[in-house]
């Protein structure tokens, strides 16, 4: 079975694969502010992106510093509002409401860096919103306001990346990186003074867990789209979405009815025809965080 797969293909499978207990680990301790464990997550992030930028002798500031100021605040807002949807609904739900971020990120690069929208894709973008409506529709857990946060967290993950878009050709993909801690770290530290809950027990090492697990998981991404044209191990990165589902039964009993599934088909069918889309000769951007 390995040998069938491309190294590109093995890399992004083991990437979702790591990010989907990272999100077990974030729903585990639901009872910990949001802020809080990106505090944490930012922390080791932190440490261990610097520690390889000084490995590697590259400098750590980078040459357009607005934009990867940008980044990491956009970054930052993102993961808080991201994980406080997975404490708050069905993880697969949450999982599946993160992966819109595709979707405003071809509008956005569309709007402000002048790359073409085609009709096609307006049909996707149609399909996404008639799932949206049937995931809130039919799921009595999802409320007006988890599902407003979730959609806002998926926009500012699209900024993001629009940012890191931007930055392609300036700056090197580990300060890209490094950013998001930076920004991030002080930020949340601010925050969490005003909701500080005392990790006790096992919060510990699923705090320690969030942090090592996503510098994992950047770099098993990384290698994905260094070594496959991103068109061929974008749609791979869906695969959490199966994961989510398995770990939402297994972990957390949670599951759906029939038109909730049928939402979320929808939703990632116009998700999956955006990502596949591509106009002649396109140039794709590699993702190298999350």
């Amino acid at each position: 079975m390995r040998n069938m797969l491309s190294p590109g293909v093995r890399y992004m499978l083991l990437a979702s694969f790591v990010f989907s207990i990272m999100n077990v680990c974030v729903k585990h301790i639901s009872h910990i502010p949001a802020v809080e464990i990106v505090l944490f997550r930012a922390g080791i992030s932190l440490a261990m992106s610097y520690w390889s930028l000084k490995r590697q002798a590259i400098p750590i500031w980078g040459t357009n510093t607005k934009v990867l100021l940008l980044r990491g605040t956009f970054g930052t807002l993102a993961l808080v509002l991201t994980i406080w949807t997975y404490h708050n609904m069905p993880l697969a739900t949450a999982v599946m409401l993160h992966y819109l971020f595709p979707v405003f990120t071809a509008i956005l690069v569309s709007v402000f860096l002048g790359e073409k929208l085609y009709k096609p894709q307006w049909f996707f973008f149609a399909l996404c919103l008639a799932g949206i409506f049937m995931i809130k529709g039919f799921d009595t857990r999802v409320t007006v306001t988890g599902m407003g946060v979730a959609i806002l967290g998926a926009f500012f993950t699209a900024c993001a990346y629009t940012c890191v878009r931007k930055l392609a050709g300036t700056d090197h993909p580990l300060v890209i990186i490094f950013y998001f801690p930076f920004i991030a770290f002080p930020i949340t530290g601010i925050l969490s003074y005003f909701q500080w809950v005392q990790p006790l027990g096992w919060d510990w090492l699923f705090l320690l867990l969030i942090g090592v697990l996503t510098q994992i998981a950047q770099v098993y991404m990384t290698k994905a789209y260094q070594a496959e044209k991103a068109s061929k191990v974008a749609s791979v990165n869906y695969v959490g979405i199966i994961y989510a589902l398995g770990f939402g039964y297994l972990f957390f009993n949670e599951l759906f009815n029939w038109k909730v599934y049928i939402g979320m088909g929808l939703l990632l069918v116009g998700v999956l025809l955006n990502v596949s889309f591509k106009k002649p000769k396109e140039k794709v951007q590699k993702e190298v965080v999350r």
